[in-house]
């Protein structure tokens, strides 16, 4: 929301005069072929990549988590039907399994989420699974099945609340990769579309045509992402410490 405040232009109105401008005192980064202002076209394609990373996480996380802990509590064939479904996700790379979403949903920023909290549930499903395991023979457990409650009631009462620190931390690690994600379905034009302002559409704009004549609107949007990634990997990192 403070994108309105902090860009110094609108993200989508054109300067046909100041078009492909080097970074100068009016255009701090620079504009791009249509004369959009560089800085505020990165401002609020922060709003877009955050939008979509906090989404993609939360889904994934939630979806993974669910699928995990009650793989656990039921075991037996359940989990061993469950864990090789699970298996089939972790045999593609996250990035063709993106894809693959994205080509059967279409573009668009909620099919873009879809697809990227797609590959993200198995990882975290496996994870929540290891640690739901311990929880399933904790002592806490016996009375809630002796005292006859749903398997429903036993998971996410019981159970769940108890898995929630791996369950922060895989959602918190996500968040880095679904920026990267996002920004690469954008770029392939698979992502959000234009005029949306979005850090990989700024690179697909500039990656061949401008590379030489205007390296700045690649380099800024490049360096955004950069930052972000390295941004959540570090708060990651620092949360599984």
């Amino acid at each position: 929301a403070s994108a309105n405040w902090i860009a110094p232009y609108d993200p989508l109105e054109t300067d046909y005069a100041a078009m492909i401008a080097a970074p100068n005192a009016a255009h701090w980064l620079g504009t791009d072929a249509f004369g959009r202002d560089v800085l505020s076209r990165i401002i609020y394609g922060t709003r877009t990549a955050l939008l979509v990373a906090l989404a993609a996480a939360t889904l994934g996380a939630t979806f993974g988590s669910l699928i995990g802990v009650a793989s656990a509590y039921f075991g037996g064939r359940v989990d061993l039907i469950v864990q090789r479904i699970m298996d089939v996700f972790f045999a593609f790379p996250v990035i063709i399994l993106a894809l693959a979403v994205v080509a059967v949903l279409g573009t668009g920023a909620e099919n873009v989420i879809l697809a990227i909290a797609t590959p993200m549930v198995p990882r975290c499903a496996r994870v929540v699974r290891a640690s739901a395991l311990a929880v399933r023979e904790m002592p806490y457990a016996d009375p809630a099945r002796a005292s006859g409650s749903r398997h429903g009631r036993i998971i996410l009462r019981h159970m769940l609340p108890n898995v929630m620190a791996p369950i922060l931390i895989m959602a918190t690690a996500f968040l880095g990769e679904a920026i990267l994600l996002e920004a690469s379905l954008s770029f392939l034009g698979l992502g959000v579309t234009e005029p949306t302002a979005a850090w990989g559409l700024m690179l697909r704009g500039a990656a061949v045509e401008f590379a030489e004549t205007a390296p700045w609107m690649a380099l800024f949007p490049g360096l955004a992402i950069s930052l972000a990634v390295f941004g959540f990997n570090l708060f990651g990192d620092s949360l599984r410490d």
